[in-house]
């Protein structure tokens, strides 16, 4: 192996389980933390059980309902789109002197 290129590995790792087991194996961090284990693992138990880890469920429903309020057809994103390029014309300058005055009064505010 090349030296200084491949990370740390602890042979003795000790990893803790959200059910309070603990046990070591070789990983390249010294210490994890897990949710769920073989001990409480419903494939492994047998018992069937409801296992939601850090709020999964809250976080796919409040994602849902943030996608439903900002559902926009295409069709009024090529308004929108339209609308802010005529926008921006409006707002740009019809004449050099103009161009000119606004890149003074900017120049000078920074001045400032």
């Amino acid at each position: 192996m090349k030296t200084n290129l491949h990370p740390k590995y602890y042979p003795d790792a000790k990893i803790t389980c959200a059910c309070g087991n603990t046990f070591t194996t070789g990983s390249t961090q010294e210490e994890m933390k897990v949710e769920i284990c073989s001990n409480c693992h419903p494939f492994y138990t047998g018992q069937m059980k409801y296992i939601d880890t850090a709020g999964r469920v809250e976080a796919f429903r409040a994602k849902r309902e943030k996608a439903v309020e900002k559902v926009v057809s295409k069709k009024e994103k090529r308004q929108i789109k339209k609308m802010k390029k005529i926008q921006e014309e409006r707002e740009r300058p019809e004449s050099l002197a103009e161009l000119r005055k606004t890149k003074k009064a900017k120049k000078e505010t920074k001045e400032n």
